[in-house]
């Protein structure tokens, strides 16, 4: 699995705990997060995508950290989910891509800042995009609402972050959460009406 070439691109969505907006972002993620950790989840909805002869266009998966008072300091928890619709060969592919397993940018974050790897979990996933309202469900796990910050020029779009070092893409659109909830893996956060900081964006990863 790990030498097999594999290519995905699709939608990526994201809520973390910090205020908006998240200073991860823009101090490369050199400076203090808003509290004393950062916890966060990127849910990625697969819209075109492959491993060899596995298809893997209409699932999704999720990933789950937390990490300390620095990002770049390492030192993070990570798990993964990845949905329960997949078949038996989607399956050990999405685990192998999730758990950093099979290259591409899971790998590079477990390899260069995790210290504490939770596993991966088969799980339903339910993404719903509307507008700028971006809702992610994963029952006894994690969920988030996020609305993109509209901007005032009234072009329907929310404001943008660019050139960015995330691993979801460069290009991020700035949100706030309604809601987020994480408890799975030992994590457990609970948000609501805090405004706290979301992004979403068009993604596209390979091995």
């Amino acid at each position: 699995m790990a030498e097999q070439k594999w290519t995905m691109r699709g939608e990526y969505m994201e809520s973390c705990n910090c205020d908006y907006l998240c200073p991860c972002i823009y101090t490369n993620p050199q400076g203090p997060v808003t509290y004393d950790h950062c916890a966060a989840a990127l849910v990625f909805r697969i819209d075109h995508g492959s491993c060899g002869e596995t298809n893997l266009a209409g699932l999704k998966f999720a990933l789950l950290i937390r990490s300390g008072k620095v990002m770049a300091d390492g030192d993070w928890i990570f798990a993964g989910v990845v949905d329960e619709n997949a078949d038996e060969a989607q399956r050990r592919v999405l685990a192998a891509i999730v758990s950093g397993e099979a290259g591409g940018p899971p790998a590079l974050i477990r390899e260069n800042l995790v210290s504490d790897f939770r596993g991966v979990a088969f799980e339903p996933i339910d993404v719903t995009l509307d507008g700028l309202v971006r809702t992610v469900a994963i029952p006894g796990v994690v969920s988030f609402e996020i609305e993109g910050v509209a901007s005032r020029n009234r072009s329907g779009e929310p404001f943008y972050i660019d050139n960015t070092a995330h691993p979801a893409g460069r290009r991020l659109a700035l949100a706030r959460a309604k809601e987020m909830h994480m408890e799975a893996f030992g994590l457990d956060l609970h948000l609501v009406g805090k405004g706290n900081n979301g992004h979403f964006a068009p993604f596209a990863w390979a091995s």
